[in-house]
């Protein structure tokens, strides 16, 4: 049997990749690194890994994931940042979805920080 492909697309297994992220056995080196888990958690409707990965000062109360959205699939397009010695990166994406038949994308530009020595996502600007 072949093992389950990471939804964010690395081309990893999901238990190599990002499935230790989510387990809380490894922490996100990077922002991408970090962008990507979080895609896979919206992909695979862990929100409590989402909030678990947001910054204190921006993130919800809660936050419910819409079961009809389909992700299917990340394009990163460009970083910045997120180097060992930062404490700022940026990642720009493109996060393909399905949503009542039709296909759509979310293009965006993150802002993430560390946090208690972790990185965390702050927020985003939305590019179309």
């Amino acid at each position: 049997m072949r093992p389950r492909p990471c939804p964010c697309g690395s081309g990893l297994p999901y238990a190599e990749c990002c499935g230790p992220l989510h387990d809380g056995v490894r922490t996100a080196a990077t922002p991408e690194q970090l962008m990507r888990s979080r895609y896979s958690a919206f992909a695979l409707g862990d929100a409590a890994y989402l909030l678990e990965t947001w910054h204190s000062t921006t993130r919800p109360r809660s936050l419910d994931l819409d079961p009809a959205v389909r992700w299917t699939g990340l394009d990163v397009l460009a970083t910045t940042g997120g180097a060992l010695l930062e404490a700022e990166g940026t990642v720009e994406f493109r996060a393909h979805h399905r949503l009542d038949g039709r296909s759509g994308a979310q293009h965006e530009r993150s802002r993430f920080v560390r946090e208690g020595g972790r990185w965390r996502y702050l927020d985003g600007i939305s590019l179309g």
